[in-house]
Order: structure tokens, then C-alpha cells, then sequence
């Protein structure tokens, strides 16, 4: 069994990553247990540790336009002292990113080795971090980068868009920002081939394949859950201004894992079914609309 450090256990990625990866043997940390900030700490806890998942990371999107010294903290220098205490250390580190790096006005999937070009402070201390990363332990370092992603555990969109059907007769969803909703158990299934493959190096995207709008996205979930689809109106950004940019398109291409012989991630839609049979169920009986 491979001994897997996971570190974000906490988090809804994280979570799913120390309950589903039976096959190896797994350690959770989360923010409580390692501070990822604190160099000498992390290499303590890597120490005997033959792979790293780093899952932690600083994600409160608006807040890190005025908080930007704790969000380059916690995405950039966190995993600096993450992929240096594997160097020192011979573990290989798998480091999940995001789509935000990206700046949002293509039209066609980015690529793994399409260029960063971050709008927000959040996607800038991401992307700075895959930087530190690779210049770190570019030998034994995968990054993974997801987007839109939800799971059964913790705060997601569907839960939100549960909620609210619960409590409103008509809800609006934007319909001009276009992306992939990501199902945190594929990530994991993606993050275990990987791992037993034992590929160490390269840039993956980890996201569900097609694509959708938050408007599709909802209307998705209505049909689950058996409500009228013409209750979700479409809205566009201007109606809900934020403190920082959304990329306007966040789809993003799989073509490393069909390079090295993987599988070719599943249709979002095909995940969100699995999903709702796996949990989303129960939040929908739970906040279903009375």
C-alpha cells in the first residue's frame, strides 16, 4: 500500500480523498493539524510519506481581493514548503489548481500547456503556487487543475441551488459564464490512477468533460430532483456584481490523460446522475420545495 499524505482533508475534496482511497494507506491533515505556512512543520509531516495531496488552499474567491498577503500565504509560499519537504524527503506531490489561472476568454478548451493569465488574486496566488511547485520538485510534482467542482460534503452549488428551490418559486442563474461541474469523487478516481500508475510528473486537468452554463448547471439539478425547469430563469453576470472577476469560460482539455494511456474523464452529466444516487438525493428530500 502506498502511504498518502493528504493535506486539506477537511475541505469537500479532501474529505472524499481520505474516505474513498481505501486501496492506499491514507493521513488526513487539515488546517487544525499542519499549518502548510509553516516550512518546518511541513516537512515533519511529509516525512515518511511516499505521495503528498496537497488539497488546501485559501478559496474564499472575493475575500482575497483585501486579503492578499494571506492568500498568497496559503496558495503560493504553502505549497513552496509542500513540494520543497518532498524534495527533501523523495515524495511525490500531486497539487491541486484551478481553472481561475486562466483568464476566461477563449472559446475552446485550454490546454494543459495553455498560459496562465489570472484576473483575481485568488487565481494570480494559485498560479503562483503551481510556479513554486514545479520550480521546487519539478521531477515528482503532478499539478491538478479542477473547476466548478461540488461534492456530498460541505457547501456546493447544488446544495445552493437545492436550498433555493426550497425557498423560492423562481430563481435566476447566470447564463454567460460556461464551465465544467466537477464531481469530487472523479477527482479522486483521477487522483488514484494517477497514483497507480505511478506517473510523477506533468500537468492533468482534472474536471468532468462537455460543459454547461450555472444556468444549465441548475436546471441539471431540478430535473433530479423532479421540480419544473422553467422555475430557473436566465440571468446574466451584470445582475450580480462581485468583488472579484468569474472567468467567462472555464472549460478546460483533457488531452494529458489520453498521452499517457488514462482514461478520458466522464460527462458531467453522466457524474451529476451518480452523484445524485451517491447523496445529492438526500439533500434533496432534506431541502426538497414543501
Amino acid at each position: 500500500m502506498t502511504r498518502v499524505l493528504v493535506l486539506g482533508a477537511n475541505g469537500m475534496l479532501g474529505h472524499d480523498l481520505v474516505g474513498r482511497l481505501s486501496n492506499h494507506e491514507i493521513c488526513g491533515m487539515g488546517r487544525s493539524e499542519l499549518d502548510i505556512t509553516d516550512a518546518s512543520a511541513v516537512d515533519e509531516a511529509v516525512a515518511g510519506r511516499e505521495v503528498v495531496i496537497n488539497a488546501a488552499a485559501y478559496t474564499a474567491v472575493d475575500a482575497a481581493e483585501d486579503d492578499e498577503d494571506l492568500a498568497y500565504a496559503v496558495n503560493a509560499d504553502g505549497p513552496r514548503n509542500i513540494a520543497s519537504a518532498c524534495r527533501h524527503h523523495n515524495a511525490r506531490l500531486i497539487h491541486v489548481s484551478t481553472d481561475y489561472i486562466f483568464d476566461g476568454s477563449e472559446r475552446t478548451p485550454y490546454r494543459e500547456t495553455s498560459l496562465g493569465n489570472p484576473r483575481t488574486v485568488y487565481g494570480a496566488s494559485k498560479y503562483k503556487g503551481e510556479s513554486a511547485v514545479l520550480e521546487e520538485w519539478s521531477s515528482q510534482s503532478i499539478i491538478l487543475r479542477t473547476s466548478w467542482l461540488y461534492g456530498i460534503h460541505g457547501q456546493s452549488f447544488p446544495r445552493t441551488i437545492l436550498r433555493a428551490g426550497r425557498e423560492l418559486d423562481l430563481l435566476e442563474v447566470v447564463d454567460d459564464q460556461t464551465g465544467q461541474p466537477t464531481w469530487t469523487r472523479d477527482v479522486v478516481d483521477m487522483i488514484d490512477r494517477l497514483i497507480s500508475r505511478d506517473i510523477k510528473r506533468g500537468i492533468f486537468h482534472g474536471t468532468n468533460s462537455g460543459s454547461t452554463t450555472w444556468h444549465g448547471f441548475a436546471s441539471a439539478i431540478f430535473e433530479m430532483a423532479g421540480w419544473d425547469t422553467s422555475r430557473v430563469r436566465k440571468t446574466s453576470s451584470d445582475a450580480y456584481v462581485r468583488r472579484a472577476l468569474r472567468p467567462a469560460y472555464s472549460v478546460l482539455g483533457h488531452d494529458n490523460w489520453n498521452s499517457h494511456e488514462l482514461p478520458t474523464p466522464r460527462n458531467w452529466r453522466e457524474a451529476l446522475a451518480d452523484a445524485w444516487e451517491s447523496g445529492l438525493s438526500e439533500a434533496a428530500q432534506a431541502e426538497a420545495k414543501p
